[in-house]
């Protein structure tokens, strides 16, 4: 397979996919499915990858792209959008309209509610996760059952940060105190445990997915922290 499909009750008219770094066009650095244009790749290359990603997961309509900024907006997604919107985190309500975030560490969230009417892909670094964009993309909803499905990201084992952003966690809740291990005057953060609070606090129950390790799985995806200069992957949601 060269995607992930997440494993979770959706209903039967939503669909989802997290792209490998696998059956690409792109060379080096990028190797090899890189849909970013943002970063040093390509761009006929990169337009390829897009089109190829279209086709592989027999997308209803090209994904709505995010010019991504480790912000808390979040927009809606539908036919009057534009080519690229400045935003981490994005909706819908409408049928055939492909939400799509891309990351290399940072970790993907995608929610659906239990109707299955409407979908968001959010873009959660640990900015995002301190500014709440999670909370501002479930308010989009206005439902009370939202589940949601957290994507590959870096490992707990993986994502040190500075006391400063610890602090900025704590001062938020200190319920976040049990996703940050202490390491050389650092700290290891669990990105998961972040949005699982984060979740759990605005009332999301129901979540699947985790346990991934971009950082060490070099195979399947692509990591900020590993290698520096490198590509994206990408994480879609759409319901028909």
């Amino acid at each position: 397979m060269n995607w992930i499909k997440p494993d979770w009750p959706a209903a039967s008219n939503i669909h989802a996919a997290t792209t490998l770094r696998t059956r690409g066009l792109s060379k080096g650095h990028f190797s090899s499915l890189n849909p970013a244009l943002h970063v040093n790749d390509n761009a006929e290359r990169v337009m390829a990858n897009r089109e190829n990603i279209t086709a592989m997961l027999n997308l209803p309509s090209s994904p709505v792209w995010l010019n991504q900024t480790h912000s808390d907006r979040v927009i809606k997604a539908d036919d009057n959008i534009a080519c690229v919107a400045e935003a981490d985190a994005s909706y819908t309500d409408q049928s055939n309209i492909v939400c799509a975030i891309m990351t290399a560490d940072c970790l993907p969230i995608l929610l659906t509610n239990l109707e299955g009417s409407k979908v968001a892909a959010i873009h959660a670094g640990w900015r995002g996760l301190l500014a709440g964009i999670v909370s501002r993309t479930v308010a989009s909803f206005n439902s009370q059952h939202i589940m949601a499905w957290l994507g590959p990201a870096i490992g707990p084992e993986c994502f040190e940060i500075g006391p400063e952003v610890e602090a900025a966690f704590i001062k938020k809740s200190t319920v976040y105190s049990v996703a940050f291990t202490p390491h050389n005057k650092k700290f290891f953060a669990d990105i998961y445990q972040l949005a699982r609070i984060e979740l759990a606090s605005i009332g999301i129950t129901e979540i699947y997915g985790g346990g991934f390790c971009t950082m060490t799985d070099e195979q399947r995806f692509y990591s900020y922290r590993r290698d520096g200069e490198t590509g994206r992957m990408a994480s879609l949601i759409w319901r028909n």
